[in-house]
């Protein structure tokens, strides 16, 4: 059996637009970061700098009110642009080859907020609230739902590293002959729970947030949703390698110096059956947290002994929690296809260099590599240590 596995198209919708081409557009802009702006929807009066999704989200009328939510809406319209690419799978492998397995750590949660004042003031919930919108589950139901595929089915919610290890078990399932397809990615919505709960730990920024920087102080908040078709048929990226690890270091704050993360970004490398040397880009967690990016600037200094152009991309899109692993490794894939111009994506910061920690090849805006990408290396790392690295590489 063909170990390959390839991801053939893509589906996304975040802060920088709700296409493909409209994101990648964005992505690269030279002139301004675009995506995070200031919002104060979720807080009361007080500014803050959030990655909200402002295109228009498709209806969900048509469905069960346990699936209906904003979660669910995101990914309705990563869903959308697959709909060619799914059928013609269903269409030649079968409905129950077809597997499904999303990322998420909000899942409904946000429906709860907006029912609970009405159920304090009314006595009851409102019509429009079913307690499963709010379940872990959901997501993985709404896209079979939504798709038709019959293969098995499930959600991943490991926090931030929640899509990305959706992604590598999507491969494990491929190789192992389970199924021919897999739909797999992640979602997730702003909410005030994880807007509350990242502020009540100190680790929210009010501005743009400032990655690698001796003056970061925080994420920005975001959301978004990111579906990939995975097959073993040739597609224009392969899932070259994976990597995963648990360092079980603290419940919220990363191992300082970053073995798990190591560990992870080891094993995807070995699995790809490449060398560091090999990478032309890496898309870095990159929260602007003071403890995730020196942790990850020493893990980075331990596998890499030469530069490697790298960024966060979290200034533009915003820290899209579960989704983050699928968006992120969504713009990898998008830099190694919709990229003739060789263009990397800039990491937007102050420029200001920690002294403290190893020094990054940060990408400046408007810079290219100097030959078409085929290596990218994506990182995800997420409270209780769970780590995650994504190898893609191009197909000639």
């Amino acid at each position: 059996m063909n170990d390959a596995v390839y991801l053939n198209a893509l589906g996304i919708v975040c802060a920088l637009g709700a296409q493909k081409a409209v994101v990648a557009e964005a992505l690269f802009s030279t002139d301004a970061p675009q995506g995070v702006k200031d919002s104060a929807y979720y807080t009361l009066g007080r500014l803050l700098a959030l990655g909200a999704v402002t295109a228009e989200l498709p209806a969900l009328d048509d469905l069960p009110q346990p699936l209906r939510s904003r979660n669910n809406a995101l990914l309705r319209s990563a869903c959308t642009q697959l709909r060619d690419e799914i059928a013609a799978a269903i269409a030649e492998f079968g409905a129950d080859r077809v597997a499904v397995i999303i990322g998420t750590s909000t899942s409904g949660i946000a429906e709860a907020e907006h029912a609970m004042p009405v159920r304090l003031a009314q006595g009851q919930w409102p019509s429009t609230f079913h307690y499963g919108q709010q379940e872990i589950g959901a997501p993985s139901r709404f896209v079979a739902h939504e798709t038709g595929a019959r293969g098995p089915a499930w959600t991943l919610s490991t926090a931030c590293s929640s899509s990305a290890k959706a992604l590598a078990s999507a491969a494990r399932l491929l190789r192992a002959g389970v199924v021919d397809a897999v739909i797999a990615g992640g979602s997730d919505s702003l909410c005030a729970f994880t807007i509350g709960g990242f502020s009540a730990l100190e680790a929210v920024a009010s501005e743009r947030c400032n990655p690698f920087s001796r003056n970061r102080n925080g994420i920005n908040i975001g959301e978004g949703a990111a579906l990939f078709l995975l097959t073993r048929k040739p597609g224009p990226v392969r899932l070259a390698g994976w990597g995963e690890s648990s360092d079980a270091h603290h419940i919220s704050a990363p191992e300082p110096q970053g073995m798990g993360a190591i560990a992870a970004i080891k094993m995807a490398l070995k699995r790809g059956e490449i060398t560091a040397a090999e990478i032309d880009y890496i898309n870095l967690h990159g929260t602007a947290t003071l403890q995730n990016d020196a942790m990850e600037s020493r893990a980075l200094a331990a596998v890499f002994t030469a530069p490697v152009a790298a960024s966060s991309t979290k200034p533009l899109t915003g820290h899209t929690l579960g989704a983050a692993g699928a968006i992120e490794a969504g713009l990898c894939w998008l830099s190694l296809t919709h990229n003739p111009e060789n263009r990397l994506p800039p990491h937007w910061w102050d420029g200001e260099a920690d002294p403290e920690l190893p020094a990054l090849d940060l990408v400046a805006p408007g810079r290219r590599a100097p030959r078409p990408l085929r290596y990218v290396l994506s990182t995800s790392f997420a409270f209780g240590g769970s780590n995650a690295a994504l190898l893609l590489e191009a197909v000639a």
